[in-house]
């Protein structure tokens, strides 16, 4: 199968002579620009490549190689640039990625502002590695990452809270939250329907950790409803409690369909990122989404 950012890192190295020059022109790493040379090399059968004291020299199977790829490829990537100006002339479709959990909250707020965006679902680890190789423009991440070939700008913090349906009297938690008796507290909990996105049940795990100072909560999870807005909404037609983000459960609470059950200050907040590869071409749109994150996240 035919990879076209392996002849377009090979056309980079072959002009710059120098795998780092390469790796700059491109915005990738490397050692990214490195391994693609040893799988074109594999691919073709044939070194490209000579080390020498300062940077690379083609071989002759790379001369032949270049001659054989160059003007198809400065034909395709005259194309592109002239699709990419186009579109950057018109309306832009970017790329975004984010949680599902965290979508109606805080990703549906960039609809406005954009007319074209190709949304995707994944988790940080994921997020971070397709925007790193450049599989999508941005992505909305909770976890920090050190790295040279990317932009990451916080927009905001979110934190866990416990949130039940209005239907329910917690007054008598409340008064025992007040009073720290977190015993009580428990065990008024442990008594109660229990909402989850993940049969791991990761929030209601952290919150027990830094509030009760256990690893393992002793609830039991009553029912699994894997989208943190989807099981919001059904908790606001039924009775229970869950642990959430409060970005997530903010709507609901001013439309008095749940309830603040504990705000624990015990519990401390969760940094949330704007991700994007280093492109000239995606500084507008990068400031555009930042600055509405931010404003969402206030």
């Amino acid at each position: 199968m035919v990879n076209l950012e392996w002849y377009r890192t090979f056309k980079s190295v072959y002009k710059n002579g120098n795998f780092s020059l390469a790796a700059k022109e491109l915005f990738i790493s490397q050692p990214a620009v490195s391994q693609q040379m040893s799988m074109l090399e594999a691919h073709v059968g044939y070194k490209l490549f000579n080390r020498k004291s300062k940077g690379v020299e083609p071989t002759e199977y790379a001369k032949l190689l270049n001659n054989l790829i160059i003007e198809a490829l400065d034909r395709l990537e005259n194309v592109e640039n002239g699709f990419r100006s186009k579109a950057v002339n018109t309306n832009q479709l970017i790329s975004v990625g984010i949680s599902k959990h965290l979508f109606s909250s805080i990703g549906s707020s960039l609809i406005s502002k954009f007319d074209y965006i190709d949304f995707s679902f994944h988790e940080n680890e994921m997020l971070f590695e397709l925007v790193d190789t450049k599989k999508l423009n941005f992505a909305v991440i909770t976890k920090k990452y050190d790295t040279f070939d990317t932009i990451q700008k916080k927009v905001g913090d979110i934190k866990q809270i416990i949130v039940g349906s209005s239907n329910i009297d917690a007054s008598e938690v409340k008064s025992k939250i007040k009073a720290k008796e977190l015993l009580e507290v428990e065990h008024w909990l442990n008594k109660q329907k229990w909402y989850n996105h993940d049969s791991g049940i990761p929030h209601v795990k952290l919150f027990w950790l830094h509030v009760f100072n256990k690893k393992r909560p002793s609830m039991i999870s009553n029912f699994i409803i894997p989208s943190e807005y989807e099981m919001l909404d059904s908790l606001s037609k039924n009775t229970g409690v869950a642990v959430v983000w409060n970005c997530n459960a903010k709507q609901f609470i001013q439309d008095k369909k749940l309830q603040i059950i504990w705000d624990s200050k015990q519990m401390p907040t969760t940094e949330v990122f704007l991700l994007s590869g280093k492109n000239d071409n995606l500084i507008n749109p990068f400031q555009e989404i930042e600055a509405e994150l931010k404003k969402t996240l206030e």
